[in-house]
């Protein structure tokens, strides 16, 4: 709020300088002009409706920058995408990591999205809709995709080895040589999937779904944790094995 007032008419310079300690004089005949410049600019009534079209254009720049919020988050958002595709078919990371995390954390489907050959150690994409997702080879070690939807997506060769898996839905991926090593599958839907040649040694398997797993010849079950109850057994009917390494 603005409380604009008029001054005051300066007193003489002469009573000022009467009624201040001799020393201060030089000073005072400083600021004396000052104060009835102070004192006519006062009176200007321009002045006082500049002074409300200040506040006024600070009030229009912060209607301004609210209402152009859903474009500002777009431009995010295609700059994201442009550093994922961008890197589409590299190795290494280029940035898709921290991408990947800002579009899932504004609740973007990632629906498709090819990651194939990426290095994405660490990602963090709890609940990301990755159906029919691309990660081909890719590198996702130690990673949280805790409640994530994998269906349908490609995943063979890809490295999970110590992720967070559990809840993720597998259902009709292919998972043929995936690494899933030390990783904590609980709860995990593998309705349809594929699993050959996966590496599965000591994960946690607590309460997966497995009853249609679609193929899981030759997968490597050792050392497996949690396991339902019948799984390993009818996994071993229908080709996995269980095979420790030389340092196992």
């Amino acid at each position: 709020m603005i409380l604009h007032a008029p001054r005051t008419r300066p007193e003489s310079l002469r009573a000022r300088i009467a009624s201040r300690p001799i020393w201060s004089a030089p000073f005072w005949l400083i600021e004396y002009p000052f104060e009835w410049m102070a004192y006519a600019l006062s009176h200007w009534a321009f002045l006082e409706v500049l002074e409300y079209l200040g506040s006024f254009g600070v009030l229009i720049a912060v209607v301004f920058y609210f209402s152009e919020s859903g474009d500002r988050l777009k431009q995010k958002h295609y700059q994201a995408w442009q550093v994922i595709n961008t890197a589409q078919g590299k190795g290494g990371n280029g940035g898709r990591v921290e991408a990947l995390e800002e579009l899932n954390s504004d609740g973007i489907t990632l629906t498709g999205v090819d990651l194939s050959g990426a290095f994405l150690q660490g990602v963090r994409l709890e609940k990301a809709r990755l159906a029919r997702a691309n990660f081909n080879a890719a590198d996702a070690r130690n990673s949280d995709f805790r409640s994530a939807d994998f269906s349908t997506a490609d995943l063979q060769s890809a490295n999970f080895r110590e992720s967070d898996l559990r809840n993720v839905n597998f259902s009709n991926a292919g998972l043929k040589d995936a690494d899933l090593a030390n990783s904590n599958l609980g709860g995990a839907d593998f309705s349809g999937a594929t699993l050959d040649d996966a590496e599965l040694r000591h994960a946690d398997l607590r309460d997966i779904r497995w009853q249609k797993i679609g193929s899981i010849r030759t997968a490597n079950l050792f050392g497996v944790k949690n396991a339902p109850e019948g799984f390993v057994a009818w996994a071993l009917r229908n080709g996995a094995v269980q095979t420790p390494h030389d340092n196992e």
